[in-house]
């Protein structure tokens, strides 16, 4: 026996073992290991893999063989001989010719191997060392298209996936060199005419023999030539992208018009509309687009809406796929339609436009909901076409899609169940009922952006409809369905019948009445409609929760129409007052649902909209809110605390209609009284003052053992919110006029500036000041809480009531919650989350109080004497012991600080200490946060991003900027910070520093002295991010642009920097050489921006970093060949190129390009 064939018995028992379900893992890994060796080290490979792919051997054995002949071309063809080269690309050719079994008997994933043995040759030989290799390829087909050799389809359907993973790997996935790459791309274009008329010659021929053989599917010859037909078309869709319009358009559509006809072929229609999507959707100069209009015409339109008629019984996975590829093709139609009607391309409305639409609306109106999803951007873009949207046959396909809509907006089709037709089509598309429920979410706000121009275009028709829904609700008795409610007999669940109605046609009114108070006259509104409707909701009684919060939605949504009926308004707050105080069993003890809740809050905030939109109108009921809202506050636990601070903003914005400043500051203090005697009284000093006394005063030193128990303490953490909920609403809510002259006459202007701005003084100034010395000192106790023997004083009960809730981790992470069968589920809540919430909340709203006080107060606020120290001692007190994601609060009010350039002096005088300290403490962390991937440096990262991108490129923050250089320290601890957040494993956070940051900061200072050291750090912590993002596109711009910012800038002063960019691996000394000189001396620069760009990405390559799936691939090293396309450059010297420098020749034809 042979060396070789002694090697081959071994590597099929090797290739057995790897392969048996049965082996040993140890042995497997040994014959594994065996294989891998033979690949890298063994001479015979060649032999050996032909041999081994011999098709007497098993389908496992063929498939090794040629993974050995491709690994053979990938790694080691550079180094073959010549004659070893032509006989692996003869023997090939030979498999490729008689290697292989009939079509319908051979592996798939033998063909595929085989194909990509030629296709790896094809891109190191082709066209330079083999100019006929398209030739042999067409040969090859010969067998499977001549009379009855039906047999030899194999070699045709080869063909096909040689040239489909050819275009892939050259055009789609480009694992080439960039001139290979070229040189095959070019000839492949070069080629296309006859690449294309093979490609349709193949699809014809077996089409015809496919069509002659219809009703013998069972036939083999039959399925031959649909195997065929399908990889003609795959293979056409490689191509069909990317080649130049004019194949795809020639002979007037032919191509398209052969994928229409196909679309009634039951077999081949799917890929017949992969490719016809791909050809529509192609972009390019609207002129040559034009052609792609004919699929407009009755002929093809007909044959794409035969296509889409329902075939026998049963939906089928398939069938339900193509479906999909075939609302696509409509979708790509219309997006062409939108962009060629009205433009330069000067493209008539098709005369068949209704067919069209009717075919769209019939996709709209499907069961899927997938489906009717599809078909949202295209409804969009019609109705904003500005030549479609006046076509009647839009206008009447707006009024259908808005009819179509009703029905589209309830929530039915979950998986899980079988009420619907849509629920079979789930089950294909959903893995749960969750998924299907977030996608729902999204696809009924994508209908609300479809509504809204559908209700521009007809107004009217829109109101109608969403009237008559509206009353057939009112007037439909309620329905809870197989779904009974937790919160007893009788009610609804979320998902009953009448919840997902009523919440639908909400949805609705909501979208079409938003839209109608816009776009119609006054005098066009239909208000007597209106107030009908507004009356037939205020008459409706429900006591089911799920149910009252859409009538108050829908009371909320008609409400403008009482504009013009300002006697009807007394009615609606009789219905919304109830509200506010609803509960489905009075005096119950049990925590009240989510939908309890909701109704209640729904209420309040009704109350609080209308006050905001329309205090002018509402300003005559003030003293009857006031009065009301005094008496729902003489029980103290009746509201809860948002529910309090909702109506005390309600009340708030009303006041500010007074424009009277002595009234609307004697209000104030009245609204605030009990707050103010509250917040100051002695015991409430103490308690904030002191942490101890805080901790006791909310109850974390309790234990509590029984998880219903009665928590003894909320009573006083309900106080505290209470107080801190209230000075938030008014220094949020609390304003002068917007008018100048009325807040002249109301008391409201003090004086002007230098500028001749008006100083403006608010009515809440005094009463909020006063307050504020234990506010801050509130501020301090909770950073103090932080501190070890602040932390040993916690019980057991309550050790974790520091830690991030899981609503702000899902918050940060970006985690939906989940919201199915949640809302009648009564909202228990442990100590521990309580307390949890209790800090959480009034953390943050004691920053928001802070960070509105500067708007609102103005110089008032910016005047305190010692602001900036008050605020050291208390925001930025013990940061060291501050938790990361608690920082966010505080840099948000450092945000809003500095929105008035009005008090540019004084922000500078407060922010700049502020910033000094925290810059410092940040610098400390965020070098720890580099190595951090967890959710609080998580929080702080996107904190941290939020007020440097917002806040350099507002005009009083860059003047900051600027006074900032003179205090040196702080400025480069910013610049640190920017720096070094470039390498936080977030290529979010790096694309953004390295773009809006990074250089905006350093900019201000490059002209300065700085030090060399410092000027290495800031090069090299680029480059370190390069080499850990490196591989991401946007990142590798935006890092590439700020390096070569900082060399050019620095470079001729720094030397420092050639010796970083020497370290680089792989870098050409010569390219360094010759790129630092003309950098050094800008008079030798001559290239132009981009292609300097381009020479100094190259130079800093070797420093971008691998994805982890590529850092231990082998290298595939492919070599350019002389380049087939290079032109020389014609010289542009006239008269050295010239024996006759006559006038004549100078201007002669021939120089013109010149």
């Amino acid at each position: 026996m042979s060396a070789i064939a002694a090697m081959c018995e071994q590597l099929i028992k090797a290739v057995n073992v790897m392969m048996d379900a049965e082996s040993n893992q140890r042995y497997r890994l040994e014959a594994l290991k065996f294989c891998e060796e033979f690949k890298e080290k063994c001479p015979f490979c060649v032999p050996c893999g032909l041999q081994l792919s011999d098709k007497s051997q098993a389908a496992v054995v063929r498939h090794f063989g040629l993974q050995i002949l491709e690994h053979v071309i990938k790694f080691q063809w550079n180094s073959m001989p010549q004659q070893d080269k032509v006989h692996l690309k003869n023997c090939t050719m030979e498999l490729l010719k008689n290697g292989t079994y009939p079509i319908l008997e051979e592996e798939s994933h033998i063909k595929d191997a085989l194909s990509r043995i030629v296709v790896e040759m094809i891109k190191r030989e082709w066209p330079q060392h083999w100019p006929d290799m398209l030739k042999e390829m067409e040969t090859l087909t010969s067998f499977g298209v001549v009379g009855f050799e039906h047999c030899h389809d194999t070699q045709t359907e080869l063909v096909m996936l040689i040239l489909l993973r050819l275009a892939e790997d050259v055009i789609t996935f480009q694992t080439l060199p960039m001139q290979r790459r070229r040189d095959i791309q070019q000839t492949l274009t070069q080629n296309m005419d006859g690449i294309f008329t093979f490609l349709l010659t193949i699809l014809q021929q077996h089409v015809d023999e496919y069509r002659r053989l219809v009703g013998m599917q069972n036939n083999k010859v039959f399925i031959s030539h649909c195997r065929v037909g399908i990889a003609t078309l795959n293979t056409l869709a490689g191509y069909i992208d990317w080649v130049a319009l004019i194949h795809i358009t020639n002979e007037n559509c032919h191509l398209l018009e052969i994928l229409c006809l196909l679309l009634s072929e039951p077999e081949l229609q799917l890929e017949a509309a992969e490719c016809l999507l791909i050809a529509i959707s192609r972009k390019g100069k609207l002129e040559d687009r034009k052609p792609l209009m004919l699929l407009f015409d009755d002929v093809a339109m007909h044959y794409i809406l035969s296509a889409a008629q329902p075939e026998g019984t049963g939906h089928g996975e398939t069938r339900y796929t193509f479906l999909k590829r075939l609302c696509q093709v409509l979708c790509a139609l219309g997006s062409q339609l939108c962009a060629l009607v009205g433009s330069i391309a000067e493209v008539e409305v098709p005369g068949n436009l209704n067919k069209y639409m009717e075919a769209f609306l019939a996709f709209t109106t499907h069961p899927s909901q997938f489906l009717r999803s599809s078909t949202l951007t295209t409804w969009g873009n019609v109705f904003r076409h500005e030549v479609l949207s006046k076509d009647p046959v839009i206008v009447q396909m707006a009024i259908k899609y808005l009819k179509a809509t009703t029905t589209n907006l309830v929530k039915t089709g979950f998986p899980s169940k079988n009420d619907s037709p849509a629920c079979e089509y789930a089950r294909v598309d959903f893995d749960s009922d969750e998924d299907f429920n977030a996608f729902f979410n999204s696809f009924r706000a994508q209908q609300g952006e479809v509504i809204r121009p559908a209700c521009k275009i007809a107004p009217l028709e829109a109101f109608q409809v969403a009237g008559e829904w509206l009353q057939y609700q009112i007037n439909t008795p309620l329905d809870t369905g197989n779904c009974m409610s937790k919160s007893g007999e009788g009610f609804c669940s979320v998902l009953s019948p009448s919840v997902v109605q009523w919440d639908a046609m909400t949805f609705f009114t909501e979208s079409v009445m938003g839209q109608l108070f816009k776009i119609l006259d006054k005098e066009k509104l239909p208000v007597d409609q209106g107030m009908e409707l507004l009356q037939a909701v205020v008459n409706y009684e429900t006591r089911d929760p799920l149910i009252l919060s859409c009538v108050l939605s829908n009371l909320s949504t008609l409400f403008p129409f009482i504009l013009h009926q300002p006697q009807f308004l007394p009615k609606v707050f009789y219905k919304l007052f109830p509200s506010i105080t609803f509960e489905i069993v009075e005096e119950s003890k049990a925590p009240r649902t989510r939908a309890v809740k909701n109704v209640r809050r729904h209420a309040c905030s009704s109350i609080t909209k209308m006050c905001r939109d329309y205090p002018d109108f509402m300003m005559p009921c003030f003293d009857m809110l006031y009065m009301q809202v005094k008496k729902l506050f003489a029980n103290e636990l009746l509201l809860t605390q948002m529910e309090k601070s909702a109506l005390m903003e309600a009340l708030v914005l009303l006041s500010n209609q007074f424009k009277d400043y002595s009234k609307q500051k004697a209000f104030l203090e009245e609204h605030m009284a009990s707050v103010t005697a509250r917040w100051l009284s002695g015991e409430m000093r103490s308690v904030l003052w002191d942490p101890a006394s805080f901790l006791a005063f909310v109850g974390t030193d309790q234990v509590i053992n029984e998880p219903g128990s009665e928590d003894q303490m909320g009573i006083n953490r309900s106080r505290i919110s209470f107080c801190v909920y209230t000075i938030l609403g008014v220094v949020k809510r609390a304003r002068w006029p917007t008018d100048l002259e009325e807040a002249k006459a109301g008391g409201f202007v003090v004086g002007y500036t230098s500028a001749g701005l008006p100083i403006y003084r608010n009515p809440c100034t005094e009463p909020l000041l006063a307050l504020l010395p234990n506010l801050l000192a509130l501020i301090r106790t909770h950073n103090s809480l932080y501190l070890p023997e602040n932390q040993a004083r916690l019980s057991e009960t309550f050790k974790r009531a520091y830690d991030v809730m899981d609503v702000e981790k899902n918050l940060i992470l970006a985690i939906p919650q989940p919201v199915l069968d949640v809302y009648d589920s009564p909202v228990y809540k442990s100590s521990l989350e309580r307390m949890q919430g209790f800090f959480c909340t009034l953390y943050d709203n004691c920053y928001h109080v802070l960070g509105n006080a500067g708007p609102a107060l103005q110089q008032d606020f910016y005047t305190i004497e010692g602001l900036a120290e008050k605020l050291l001692g208390s925001a930025l007190i013990h940061l060291e012991h501050v938790p990361d994601h608690r920082l966010r609060p505080l840099l948000h009010i450092l945000c809003k600080m500095p929105s008035s350039g009005q008090w540019c002096s004084e922000l500078y005088h407060l922010l700049c200490p502020l910033l000094g300290l925290l810059f410092s403490h940040l610098l400390q962390v965020n070098f720890m946060l580099s190595m951090e991937n967890n959710v609080a440096s998580l929080s702080q990262r996107t904190a941290m991003m939020y007020l440097f991108r917002d806040k350099v490129k507002h005009g009083p923050y860059k003047q900051y900027l600027r006074n900032a250089l003179f205090i040196s320290d702080m400025y480069m601890t910013l610049l640190a910070i920017s720096f070094n957040s470039l390498s936080w494993r977030d290529t979010t956070n790096c694309q953004r520093a390295a773009t809006l940051v990074c250089w905006a900061l350093l900019r201000q200072v490059v002209g300065g002295n700085l030090l060399p050291e410092a000027v290495t750090w800031l090069y090299a912590s680029v480059l370190s991010a390069l080499q850990m993002h490196g591989q991401h596109d946007g990142c590798n711009a935006a890092l590439t642009q700020l390096a070569l910012l900082i060399y050019d800038a620095l470079r001729p002063r720094y030397v420092e920097l050639r010796a970083i960019m020497n370290q680089i691996p792989n870098i050409h000394p010569e390219h360094l050489e010759q790129f630092d000189q003309k950098t050094v001396d800008p008079m030798l620069q001559k290239v132009g921006e981009k292609k300097r760009k381009d020479q100094f990405k190259k130079l800093i390559a070797g420093t971008v970093g691998k994805p982890l799936g590529q850092q231990f691939k082998k290298e595939v090293h492919i070599r350019n060949l002389p380049s087939l396309f290079k032109k020389a450059k014609p010289s542009k010297d006239i008269v050295s190129d010239s024996t006759k420098a006559g006038l004549v020749e100078l201007f002669s034809p021939e120089h013109d390009d010149h």
